[in-house]
């Protein structure tokens, strides 16, 4: 039996990274969410679905990942938005300028984090969270182009 991977610091990974199909899972499933008004669980989805989304052009990029997907690099296993500025590094490094200049120049994750899990839905609104989607989105768009431009 193969061992749990360790894709953040404590939080094993049983399956293979797949983190084009994990981008696409997660915002389908926000959209839904955010459909349905339940804006706390939408927006953590559009967080970790852009995470994914960047990680699966960094991956197209040339990312060093294990046998099991995940990126070897500890800079390279974040959330947003820490995420956001490795992917600008590792994007201005590796040939990857014109997927960096089609997302947005500003850091739109900045105000998001994997621990607001834990936070109580009151404190979550749409128009706070309208440009987690809209940010997103482009990512998705970007992802698209990647594998269309990259095919590996």
């Amino acid at each position: 039996m193969t061992p749990p991977l360790a894709f953040g610091d404590n939080a094993p990974m049983t399956r293979p990274a797949d983190f084009t199909d994990a981008h696409r899972r997660h915002w389908e499933d926000a959209e839904l969410l955010f459909d349905a008004g339940r804006w706390a669980n939408a927006d953590h989805l559009y967080g970790v679905s852009a995470e994914c989304g960047l990680k699966a052009i960094m991956l197209k990029l040339g990312m060093k990942v294990d046998d099991r997907g995940a990126p070897r690099r500890r800079e390279h296993r974040q959330h947003m938005p820490e995420l956001w500025s490795a992917f600008e590094d590792f994007a201005q490094n590796c040939d990857g300028g014109a997927y960096l200049a089609s997302l947005p120049d500003d850091e739109p994750f900045d105000d998001w984090s994997i621990h607001n899990r834990y936070a109580n839905r009151n404190h979550f609104k749409r128009a706070d969270i309208e440009p987690h989607q809209s940010a997103a989105r482009q990512v998705g768009v970007v992802v698209q182009r990647a594998e269309l431009e990259l095919m590996t």
